[in-house]
C-alpha cells in the first residue's frame, strides 16, 4: 500500500464543522494508519492507511462523526492520481490560487455533465475529467461566479476542492 493524501470537505470554513489537525492525525492513527502528517488547516492528510483505501475512508468519515458529531465525505487519492490530475488541468493557470481542482466521489455520468454545462458560469471555467473537475475562477474562489451548490446537485456527487498551490504541495509531502 502507498502513501494516501485524504481530504475531508468543509472542515474548519465558518465554524460549524472543527476539526483540529493534531486530532485529525490522532484520529487516523488511532484507526491504524502510519507516517501520518496534515497540512493546513483544511483537512489535508498523508497517511499509510492500514488496508483497503475505500475502507479507510469510510472509517475516517464514521470516526468524525462519533468523535466531533458531523458528517463530512472523505475523499483520497494515491499520490499518482493527484499528480495526474495536476498534470490534466486543462485551464492556463494565471493565478493558482484562483485555479483549483475538486476531486469528485465519483466520476459523474456523462449526462450529469452535459446538464452541468448548462449552468450558469459567468467567466469561471469548469471541466470534468474523470473524478475530478477542474475550475478556474476568474476573480477567485471567495467571488465565484459559478454556483458550486448547484454543480454538486446536478453532478449528483460531492467533492472537495483544493487549489493548485496545495495540490502541488499534497503530492511533495505525500513523496516524500
Amino acid at each position: 500500500m502507498s502513501r494516501r493524501i485524504i481530504l475531508v470537505r468543509a472542515v474548519n470554513v465558518g465554524g460549524t464543522a472543527k476539526l483540529p489537525m493534531a486530532q485529525w492525525r490522532a484520529l487516523a492513527e488511532s484507526l491504524g494508519a502510519t507516517e501520518v502528517a496534515s497540512y493546513i488547516a483544511s483537512g489535508n492528510l498523508i497517511c499509510l492507511p492500514p488496508g483497503p483505501a475505500e475502507d479507510f475512508d469510510r472509517a475516517l468519515e464514521s470516526a468524525v462523526k462519533s468523535r466531533f458529531g458531523f458528517f463530512r465525505e472523505v475523499i483520497s487519492r494515491s499520490r499518482e492520481e493527484v499528480l495526474a490530475a495536476l498534470e490534466a488541468h486543462p485551464f492556463d493557470v494565471l493565478d493558482p490560487r484562483f485555479s483549483y481542482i475538486t476531486f469528485l466521489q465519483a466520476a459523474p455520468t456523462p449526462e450529469a455533465v452535459q446538464a452541468a454545462a448548462l449552468l450558469e458560469t459567468g467567466e469561471d471555467r469548469w471541466q470534468v475529467i474523470g473524478r475530478e473537475m477542474h475550475l478556474r475562477y476568474a476573480h477567485g474562489a471567495g467571488a465565484p461566479q459559478l454556483n458550486e451548490a448547484a454543480f454538486s446537485r446536478t453532478l449528483g456527487l460531492t467533492g472537495t476542492a483544493r487549489n493548485l498551490n496545495t495540490v502541488r504541495r499534497l503530492i511533495d509531502l505525500a513523496g516524500a
